[in-house]
């Protein structure tokens, strides 16, 4: 007998969103938070299934809109910090030897999320959470790199929070149709890749412009 007052009611037959929702259905809150901490370790589950299944599940009874919230937000960090120490203990040798051990994953991937970090330091972590496959990834090259583990949890929180917020709402006001959030995610996900594409050019070129004015002006 399920300890909630609701079972979730059209709740998906099998798969990845079978076994989320089952998890929610079980445990409410705390299952949806063990889902996505799960995702965040094992990037191939996407949060595009869990959340918007998360916010049905909260429309339905099954847990509060601020319970989906809530303990998605906690699983993200808890997931996040895990491969943020990961990152730390391994360093980057060890990490990417283990990488390319597991199933379903590319070094690839790896690799251009440790580049975006180079690339964008703390505002990778941020948006980073909003970006399917580098959501997790970013993570490892924090830890690599010994982010401020305070600064880390903070953007990493703040980041998490405004991206579950999204899919988990969406998932809530669609109903029975929260399914239609995944055909809309990639292209949110690569419109915020694009923009920090632009923001890292435009910074790098308003950089470059002031290091030559300066060399003029040293010449001169």
């Amino acid at each position: 007998m399920t300890p909630f007052p609701t079972a979730l009611t059209q709740e998906p037959a099998g798969g990845i969103a079978g076994w989320a929702a089952g998890l929610v259905d079980t445990l409410g809150g705390p299952g949806a938070g063990l889902a996505i901490a799960l995702e965040n370790l094992f990037p191939p589950l996407p949060s595009e299934v869990i959340l918007p299944l998360t916010g049905f599940a909260a429309g339905q009874g099954v847990l509060s809109l601020a319970s989906a919230l809530f303990w998605t937000t906690l699983g993200s960090v808890v997931g996040a910090m895990a491969l943020y120490w990961i990152g730390a203990l391994f360093g980057r040798e060890r990490m990417h030897a283990l990488w390319a051990r597991l199933p379903l994953v590319k070094v690839s991937d790896l690799e251009r999320a440790e580049a975006w970090f180079r690339r964008h330091g703390t505002k990778a972590v941020l948006l980073g959470r909003m970006v399917p496959i580098f959501r997790s990834l970013i993570s490892v090259p924090a830890g690599v790199e010994r982010m401020p583990v305070p600064l880390f949890l903070l953007l990493t929180t703040v980041g998490s929070l405004a991206w579950n917020s999204v899919l988990v709402l969406a998932g809530y006001a669609l109903g029975d149709r929260w399914e239609l959030v995944e055909s809309y995610v990639g292209v949110a996900s690569k419109a915020v890749a694009v923009l920090v594409l632009v923001a890292g050019a435009t910074w790098l070129t308003v950089r470059l412009r002031a290091r030559g004015a300066a060399a003029r002006h040293r010449r001169a």
